[in-house]
Protein backbone atom coordinates (compact mmCIF):
# COMPACT_ATOMS: atom_id res chain seq x y z
CA UNK A 1 0.00 0.00 0.00
CA UNK A 2 2.94 2.29 0.68
CA UNK A 3 4.12 1.93 -2.91
CA UNK A 4 0.82 3.41 -4.11
CA UNK A 5 1.43 6.38 -1.83
CA UNK A 6 4.79 6.95 -3.52
CA UNK A 7 3.06 6.83 -6.91
CA UNK A 8 0.52 9.37 -5.66
CA UNK A 9 3.24 11.75 -4.47
CA UNK A 10 5.07 11.40 -7.79
CA UNK A 11 1.91 12.09 -9.77
CA UNK A 12 1.12 15.08 -7.59
CA UNK A 13 4.55 16.58 -8.09
CA UNK A 14 4.31 15.98 -11.85
CA UNK A 15 0.89 17.63 -12.05
CA UNK A 16 2.20 20.66 -10.16
CA UNK A 17 5.05 21.10 -12.62
CA UNK A 18 2.80 20.62 -15.64
CA UNK A 19 0.25 23.08 -14.24
CA UNK A 20 2.88 25.71 -13.53
CA UNK A 21 4.36 25.31 -17.01
CA UNK A 22 0.98 25.67 -18.67
CA UNK A 23 0.13 28.69 -16.52
CA UNK A 24 3.36 30.51 -17.28
CA UNK A 25 2.96 29.67 -20.96
CA UNK A 26 -0.52 31.17 -20.96
CA UNK A 27 0.78 34.30 -19.24
CA UNK A 28 3.50 34.66 -21.87
CA UNK A 29 0.96 34.16 -24.65
CA UNK A 30 -1.35 36.80 -23.22
CA UNK A 31 1.47 39.26 -22.66
CA UNK A 32 2.77 38.77 -26.20
CA UNK A 33 -0.66 39.36 -27.66
CA UNK A 34 -1.22 42.40 -25.46
CA UNK A 35 2.12 43.94 -26.40
CA UNK A 36 1.49 43.31 -30.10
CA UNK A 37 -1.88 45.07 -29.87
CA UNK A 38 -0.67 48.00 -27.75
CA UNK A 39 3.10 48.41 -28.00
CA UNK A 40 3.03 51.63 -25.98
CA UNK A 41 1.95 49.74 -22.84
CA UNK A 42 4.62 47.06 -23.10
CA UNK A 43 6.32 48.15 -19.87
CA UNK A 44 3.22 47.71 -17.72
CA UNK A 45 2.33 44.41 -19.40
CA UNK A 46 5.83 43.06 -18.89
CA UNK A 47 5.84 43.98 -15.20
CA UNK A 48 2.43 42.32 -14.68
CA UNK A 49 3.63 39.24 -16.58
CA UNK A 50 6.77 38.88 -14.45
CA UNK A 51 4.84 39.31 -11.19
CA UNK A 52 2.24 36.73 -12.25
CA UNK A 53 4.90 34.25 -13.36
CA UNK A 54 6.76 34.70 -10.06
CA UNK A 55 3.58 34.00 -8.08
CA UNK A 56 2.93 30.84 -10.09
CA UNK A 57 6.51 29.68 -9.58
CA UNK A 58 6.20 30.35 -5.86
CA UNK A 59 3.03 28.26 -5.63
CA UNK A 60 4.67 25.47 -7.63
CA UNK A 61 7.75 25.53 -5.40
CA UNK A 62 5.56 25.41 -2.30
CA UNK A 63 3.69 22.39 -3.68
CA UNK A 64 7.00 20.66 -4.52
CA UNK A 65 8.28 21.19 -0.99
CA UNK A 66 5.08 19.67 0.41
CA UNK A 67 5.41 16.74 -2.00
CA UNK A 68 9.01 16.08 -0.99
CA UNK A 69 8.08 16.28 2.71
CA UNK A 70 5.30 13.76 2.13
CA UNK A 71 7.78 11.51 0.36
CA UNK A 72 10.26 11.68 3.24
CA UNK A 73 7.45 10.92 5.72
CA UNK A 74 6.51 7.92 3.60
CA UNK A 75 10.14 6.77 3.63
CA UNK A 76 10.15 6.88 7.43
CA UNK A 77 6.88 4.95 7.59
CA UNK A 78 8.18 2.38 5.12
CA UNK A 79 11.36 1.87 7.11
CA UNK A 80 9.38 1.37 10.32
CA UNK A 81 7.11 -1.19 8.64
CA UNK A 82 10.06 -3.07 7.16
CA UNK A 83 11.79 -3.09 10.55
CA UNK A 84 8.68 -4.49 12.21
CA UNK A 85 8.35 -7.19 9.55
CA UNK A 86 12.00 -8.20 9.98
CA UNK A 87 11.67 -8.30 13.78
CA UNK A 88 8.57 -10.48 13.47
CA UNK A 89 10.40 -12.83 11.11
CA UNK A 90 13.40 -13.07 13.46
CA UNK A 91 11.17 -13.81 16.46
CA UNK A 92 9.30 -16.51 14.51
CA UNK A 93 12.57 -18.14 13.41
CA UNK A 94 13.92 -18.12 16.96
CA UNK A 95 10.71 -19.74 18.23
CA UNK A 96 11.12 -22.73 15.88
Amino acid sequence: MISLAFVGVGLGIGLVIIGAGIGIGRIGEGATQGISRQPESSGAITVAMIISAALIEGAALFALVIGFQMSSNLNGTLLKELGQQQNTTIVEEQGK
